[in-house]
């Protein structure tokens, strides 16, 4: 990887990663695209440059970190599912990682869902809260979040769909989502 490569990695990194499209997704389509998608620097790169964007979601909602154990116990819920599906499902995962094919067509996909889930779950909003949503939400929501395990497949993305199909509404679904990164993206990447 020579430089001009990196920022253009940091880049769609830092473009992609607070939308909810998959910014892994997008990195391993441009690391496809310079052919370092299999060098072992360019995925220690793509787990470092996620690990700074985390930092980012805890420096943006830094006081709201501190909320009560209760929503931390539910974040933990919420993981258990990622847990669960990676192991069982580890050596399959890693296959689809070296596949931007695959990415692409669930980039596709993901899209299309998003450009529907409005008109799915909108008029079903009632709870408005992190501190509504139940431990069975939580849970539910982590089911959802196991999707994004396929490369492509955006975490964000599949966790809001997740929310909103649990009555959350598009900002609760999107603030526990942002929470949520931080557990499974460091649970990923250890």
């Amino acid at each position: 990887m020579d430089y001009l490569q990196a920022i253009v990695l940091a880049i769609i990194e830092g473009i992609t990663e607070f939308l909810p499209v998959s910014s892994t997704g997008h990195m391993i389509i441009a690391s496809s695209f310079f052919g370092i998608a299999h060098d072992d620097f360019t995925k220690l790169f793509t787990i470092v440059i996620q690990l700074g964007t985390i930092l980012s979601v805890v420096v943006l909602y830094f006081k709201r970190f501190f909320q009560s154990f209760d929503f931390y116990f539910k974040l933990l819920v919420a993981f258990i599912p990622a847990v669960v599906f990676g192991l069982l499902f580890s050596k399959k995962i890693d296959a689809l990682l070296e596949n931007p094919v695959t990415v692409a067509i669930s980039l596709l996909l993901g899209g299309i869902i998003l450009l529907k889930v409005d008109d799915w779950f909108s008029t079903k909003t009632e709870v408005t809260s992190n501190q509504e949503i139940s431990y069975s939400t939580a849970f539910k929501i982590g089911l959802f979040q196991c999707l994004a395990m396929i490369p492509g497949v955006s975490r964000s993305g599949a966790s809001i769909v997740g929310g909103m199909s649990q009555k959350l509404s598009r900002t609760t679904a999107a603030e526990f989502s942002f929470f949520f990164s931080c557990s499974y993206n460091v649970g990923r990447n250890s």
